[in-house]
């Protein structure tokens, strides 16, 4: 983790986060938590992040995410140079979906 963001308020950002069971409530949560640019652009982010992951190139980001080539190359460093979040998430989603 790093160093830099943990505190009590992040601590207890990340609890609420883990408390939420369905994707209606984290609908609800982030609806009151985000505005709508904040929330486009995390979600956004993430579809880099996956598309990036499964190797697909700039210009096909670009095109299906509207993405500038900045915020993809971001994204790009914190998946080779960052804490591994991403690919965290993305096995654990494939593994959910291997299983339905």
């Amino acid at each position: 983790m790093n160093a830099k963001l943990q505190d009590g308020n992040i601590d207890f950002l990340f609890q609420a986060v883990l408390s939420l069971e369905t994707p209606e409530e984290c609908y609800r949560f982030f609806d009151d938590l985000c505005t709508v640019p904040e929330l486009k652009s995390m979600s956004q982010r993430l579809a880099v992040a996956k598309m990036l992951s499964d190797k697909q190139v700039y210009s096909d980001i670009v095109a299906k995410t509207g993405a500038s080539t900045a915020t993809i190359s971001r994204v790009n460093r914190s998946l080779n140079y960052g804490s591994d979040g991403y690919e965290l998430v993305f096995s654990r989603l494939g593994k959910e979906r291997k299983q339905e």
